[in-house]
């Protein structure tokens, strides 16, 4: 239950930001001033909505204490008032939701690595559907998906392909997504029907932006080298691959498209994102260490998910979830359930961390 007091600070506070805007500030403290007022906007539309059903619990219930209450009227006002506690408690709950506290990558775009684990040619091509699951999911929400590296396997899939997401929501969506991904099927490259178990393993960054970390010139080492590929008039005759390193932590990327000045680029964005994802990592440890139960540390280490083939079905061992829509699932379109599944566990979690630390 949300104090009174910090109902009507968000109110005040809503009314406040409106009145700044309307007085032609700065553009950039406009800009500032109509991204709160946005992400008040829910909050406060659901702070009215829970007013007004306790305004119309309380109306009710004085109704019931009015001895002057014929006893028909008496008896409607009784009925309606249980399912109305109950929608209270149910925008309440909401509320808390809306106010927990957000990850403050949340708006971000995203990078997407998918790399195959244990399991050979195997692990290549169930990391190719796992790719393709992704890539699927993403044009149904119309994000903008972008490879900027790939390795593929031998047989097909990839040995491991880095793509960049771009859409409203991606890494709130994507992120649980980080750890070893299982498939228990028979292999195409199989010929005696057995099932195979095999891995690949998925991390999902949220992506820098220019603003989120220093890059100076005299901490990375730019090299350029000849491109490698399956063949073709342009492989091995330009030297347009670009390899990155950073020199104070050793992270390494490379971009092997046909444009030098493409991979550059591309490599420079990977490398952002990998040193703010180290950052990030760096601080969700400190918290995870001060706070018991802490959600979300980006430890990628356990599996998380399992898709058996044979069964049709998907378990994600977090939550204890099993759905048998394995064929929706691969397809991408049945990946909004899980997620939601997700999100909603990270909720009820954050929840109880707050309770405890209040007690």
């Amino acid at each position: 239950m949300l104090p009174q007091e910090k109902i009507d600070q968000l109110l005040a506070r809503h009314g406040e930001v409106e009145t700044l805007m309307s007085q032609n500030p700065a553009q950039e403290i406009f800009v500032q001033l109509a991204k709160e007022f946005s992400d008040l906007g829910p909050v406060i539309d659901k702070i009215k909505e829970l007013e007004a059903a306790k305004n119309e619990f309380a109306d009710l219930a004085e109704l019931v204490a009015d001895k002057e209450t014929d006893a028909e009227m008496k008896a409607m006002a009784e009925d309606e008032m249980p399912p109305l506690k109950e929608g209270i408690e149910l925008l309440e709950q909401e509320l808390q939701f809306l106010l927990l506290p957000k990850d403050a990558a949340d708006d971000k775009n995203a990078i997407l690595e998918v790399r195959a684990g244990t399991g050979g040619s195997e692990a290549a091509l169930f990391a190719g559907d796992l790719f393709r699951m992704y890539l699927r999911h993403a044009e149904s929400h119309k994000w903008k998906v972008e490879v900027l590296s790939e390795s593929a396997g031998e047989v097909g899939g990839y040995k491991e392909i880095v793509a960049s997401i771009a859409g409203k929501g991606v890494f709130a969506r994507l992120k649980f997504e980080s750890g070893v991904h299982r498939v228990q099927r028979v292999p195409e490259t199989e010929s005696g029907g057995r099932v195979h178990t095999s891995a690949a393993t998925v991390a999902v960054l949220p992506e820098a932006e220019d603003v989120d970390v220093e890059i100076r010139n005299e901490d990375i080492r730019i090299d350029t080298m000849r491109s490698s590929g399956a063949g073709g008039q342009h492989v091995n005759t330009t030297d347009s691959a670009v390899r990155i390193t950073h020199i104070p932590t050793g992270v390494v990327v490379m971009s092997s498209e046909k444009s030098q000045h493409q991979n550059r680029a591309n490599a420079m964005k990977e490398l952002r994102t990998r040193l703010y994802d180290m950052e990030r990592q760096k601080i969700d440890q400190e918290r995870a260490d001060s706070r018991k139960g802490q959600v979300g540390s980006g430890d990628r280490s356990e599996r998380i998910r399992t898709y058996n083939f044979p069964q049709g079905r998907v378990s994600d061992h977090r939550i204890n979830l099993t759905l048998y829509k394995l064929d929706k699932m691969i397809q991408g379109e049945g990946l909004d359930e899980m997620f939601d599944a997700l999100i909603t566990d990270h909720q009820a979690n954050l929840l109880a961390a707050l309770g405890d630390e209040a007690e």
